[in-house]
């Protein structure tokens, strides 16, 4: 007996499955859905069983106990369910039936046949080869071709194999075929399928003459009336009149389109494919939606730009606040464009002519193809001009944060323009089709998102935003970053060619805007294409200035509270922003805010809304809707200590304050935990701990290094190197990783002044990389770490002598509130951040000690 499994049950109406048969199955009712479903899960394995009879809701009292089990193959959905190719594998028997995540289920044993118990008896080998020559017989008398009834009949040399497979295709009753996949014994089974082919046979047989006679009787006249009648009611039926009807509107609809060569070549063919094929025909339906998506493509309608500098520049006002750096890049981007734009428009109005070669890059005898017209002809729309014109330049990549307007930015853009909008969000594509499409062979086949959404666009000169370049994943399937780089190539994408569609499109007048989070994370070649226009984070009182202009009026209205003259303080928001939001963007802000409004809501709803005074939502009114902070950043340390000082960070949501602690062990050596990692450095041993990733870890020990071999000039006693043993580093936040060499500095100053009992200035903190000489080297992100720093209460910051340019990104407001030292050695460092100690001083510690 074979093993037992549970299947999801496929019901059959009006059809038996057998073993070896491949059969198209169509599916529509809720219960076979949901079992296809389960099954696409799992291993594709179905329990095909037919019913007793044709009711619409089948339960396990209706269905056979014997059954196939099943292989699903392709699979298409459509709007009434789904069509999917069926291959029988087994009989099973069913012992059980159940329910599960409404659909059936069967508990299942597969079903051995029996065979003879003499392959080579006369008795059976004589009804083996007379069932195979009945079976030829009554193929070929339905019409088949003697070649392939032959081809598809020896293709089976198993007796039981070939009875199954003869029982698939005759034209039996349900009970008929359901006693033969019943019959296990493969001697009998074949008897009855002798049986019944020796009957269809003498059917059809009696068919011809009656055929035959009725022909003779029947005049020629008639009978050529009798056929064209006959030929019209079937047209009428197949509903031929309105196929040729749908061709001729969708010919004349496919002419009017202003189409390259190729395209107009590759449409005429495929038309007259559809004029050839059947109406209900797959092929049909394949060619008519190829069309549709052709006709619906924007070959020669774009939209006319209205760029003017001065109404661009306000609506990036109004839109956003802030990133004036971001704006002046935008607007010069525009700019380039308006002047080359008047440029060619005065071309054209004096000569009469489009410069095609000078705007694409090309000899003066290369003009593109353009619609049905010859090559050579020359473009004198002026429309079509000042958009081409328009159309060279750099794509931009937005790059930055979450949250800090990148994609709102690029809405804006295409306001100013007067252009339609499209976004396509990449994030997680992981197959080349995606942007390529899929080849017409493939059954489901569409194009990918490039020209979906030129068509979703309507026009050929949009602004096309790539939301997440840098989330595109890569497998088997293909790398999507490489299909990129044909799309962003100006000087390849006025012919690019989606596979789906098979003809080049010309993407050269659409202004391509990509946005990323992590620059790193985009492919080199991809990212070569592209010019980077860097998003930093918002400042403290930035963030209040849009919440106050933009989010708080927003939210209100979202509310249902517009008009009621409520408002936010500025110590309500400035409370909301530090206490319950830490981001470098405004998104989560916006969501704070939603919440306070929401719960306001719901007072005045209730009619409590004497509980906000005078309409006016406090700071401490905040707390109370709100509950306690969420957020705890780090803030600037209350007193100076020894062996910790503060460094700073940068992340893609912001930069901040962290403390590096340093401790020196005098005497024996302890074993290190499996949480811990030992590195002997010369005498002293060096123990890591905080999650610190392999960058770190060679900071720290390159600062212990030069500590140590450095000790007298760094004021470092040599009695307190000669006795320590261990140097244990400690970056608090133990479980989150951290990585990267920018806390060089901060280590070595740690630990340079827990050797020398030397206190760190709190107010201080420092970012930088350290060499094995001393030297500080640049490293990136200082206006995101210096804000962050800010934001901590700190009041010096201590930044590589390498980096005194970055600080002119750094706002006004907070270059006036901080004071920068740019240092060029760790030495320079020592001198800010150890607290300088009187003589007094000196001699109490000493007296000390």
């Amino acid at each position: 007996m074979g093993q037992r499994q549970t299947l999801p049950v496929l019901p059959l109406r009006g059809t038996v499955m057998f073993p070896g048969i491949t059969a198209p199955i169509a599916a529509g009712r809720p219960g076979t859905l949901r079992a296809i479903e389960t099954a696409l899960k799992g291993d594709r394995l179905v329990f095909a069983v037919a019913q007793r009879d044709n009711t619409e809701e089948p339960t396990p009292d209706i269905l056979f106990s014997t059954g196939v089990i099943a292989r699903i193959g392709q699979v298409q959905r459509g709007l009434g369910g789904v069509q999917l190719l069926l291959q029988g594998e087994q009989r099973a028997t069913a012992l059980h039936y159940g329910e599960q995540e409404g659909h059936l289920t069967a508990v299942i044993v597969p079903a051995e046949e029996m065979m003879p118990l003499d392959l080579k008896d006369p008795a059976f080998t004589a009804l083996h080869k007379e069932a195979r020559e009945r079976a030829a017989e009554l193929g070929e008398k339905r019409g088949l071709p003697e070649e392939v009834v032959h081809q598809v009949l020896d293709s089976v040399e198993d007796a039981g194999r070939f009875a199954d497979l003869v029982a698939g295709y005759i034209e039996l009753t349900v009970p008929e075929k359901q006693g033969l996949l019943e019959t296990l014994s493969v001697e009998e089974r074949l008897r009855r399928v002798l049986v019944h082919v020796q009957r269809q046979i003498g059917l059809l047989e009696a068919q011809e003459d009656i055929k035959s006679q009725v022909q003779e009787e029947l005049g020629e006249r008639q009978r050529e009336m009798f056929l064209r009648e006959q030929l019209k009611a079937i047209q009428k039926e197949l509903g031929d009149d309105d196929s040729s009807k749908e061709i001729t509107e969708l010919r004349e609809k496919l002419s009017k389109l202003d189409l390259p060569k190729e395209a107009r070549a590759e449409v005429e063919r495929e038309l007259g494919r559809l004029e050839r094929a059947g109406r209900e025909s797959m092929e049909a339906q394949v060619i008519r939606t190829y069309l549709e998506w052709i006709a619906e493509l924007p070959w020669n309608r774009r939209s006319d730009d209205h760029l003017e500098l001065t109404r661009a520049s306000d609506i990036l006002d109004e839109d956003h606040y802030g990133l004036k750096d971001v704006k002046d890049r935008v607007l010069e981007f525009l700019a380039v464009r308006q002047l080359r734009a008047q440029q060619v428009a005065a071309e054209v109005a004096t000569t009469g002519e489009f410069p095609v070669s000078k705007l694409k890059g090309e000899s003066t005898d290369a003009t593109p193809a353009l619609g049905n017209g010859d090559a050579d002809r020359q473009i004198t729309d002026a429309k079509e001009a000042k958009a081409r014109a328009m159309a060279r330049g750099p794509i931009l990549l937005f790059n930055g944060p979450p949250g800090v307007g990148k994609t709102s930015i690029a809405k804006s853009i295409a306001r100013a323009l007067g252009r339609e909008y499209v976004r396509v969000a990449l994030g997680g594509a992981r197959d080349e089709a995606d942007i390529r499409g899929h080849r017409r062979t493939y059954v489901g086949a569409m194009p990918g998102r490039i020209i979906q959404g030129m068509k979703q666009a309507g026009t050929k000169n949009p602004v096309f935003l790539l939301d997440e370049v840098d989330k595109l994943g890569q497998s088997y399937q293909g790398d999507p970053s490489s299909a990129l780089l044909e799309v962003l190539d100006p000087a390849q994408n006025d012919s690019f060619t989606d596979h789906y569609l098979g003809v080049p499109f010309d993407l050269s007048e659409v202004l391509f805007i990509a946005t990323s989070n992590f620059i790193q994370n985009i492919p080199g070649p991809l990212l070569d294409r592209m010019e980077v226009v860097a998003f930093s984070g918002y400042t403290e009182r930035e963030k209040a200035e849009i919440a106050k202009t933009y989010l708080v009026p927003r939210q209100l209205e979202e509310s249902g509270l517009a008009g009621r003259e409520l408002a936010f303080t500025d110590e309500a928001v400035m409370k909301v922003i530090s206490e319950y939001t830490r981001e470098s963007g405004v998104r989560q802000l916006e969501r704070q805010l939603g919440a306070v409004a929401r719960k306001v809501a719901r007072r005045v709803a209730a009619g409590d809304a004497a509980t906000i005074t005078d309409k006016v939502i406090s700071a401490d009114e905040v707390r109370e809707l709100l509950g306690r902070p969420k957020v705890h950043p780090e803030r600037a340390a209350e007193h100076d200590e020894v062996g910790i000082s503060t460094g700073m960070y940068y992340t893609p949501m912001g930069g901040d304050i962290m403390f590096v602690e340093a401790s020196i062990r005098r005497g024996g050596r302890t074993r290190p935990t499996d949480d811990e990692e030992q590195v002997r450095v010369g005498p002293i041993s060096l123990i890591l701990t905080g999650q610190l990733g392999d960058v770190m870890k060679e900071s720290a020990r390159a600062a212990l290094t030069y500590a140590t071999n450095n000790a007298e000039l760094l004021g470092i006693p040599a009695e307190r190197v000669a006795g320590a043993s261990e140097a244990h580093i400690h970056v608090p936040a133990g479980a989150i990783p951290k990585d990267g060499p920018s806390a060089g500095i901060a280590i070595a100053t740690a630990l340079v002044s827990e050797m020398s009992n030397r206190k760190v200035r709190r107010d201080v903190s420092m970012t930088g990389e350290i060499t094995l000489r001393g030297r500080v080297l640049p490293i990136g992100g200082v206006k995101e770490k210096v804000l962050g720093a800010h934001r901590a209460g700190i009041k010096e910051v201590i930044v590589p002598k390498a980096n005194e340019a970055d600080l002119d990104d750094v706002p006004d407001e907070v270059r006036q509130q901080l004071t920068f030292h740019c240092v060029e050695t760790l030495r320079d460092v020592l001198k800010i951040a150890l607290v300088q100690t009187t003589v007094a001083q000196a001699v109490e510690e000493l007296v000390g000690v």
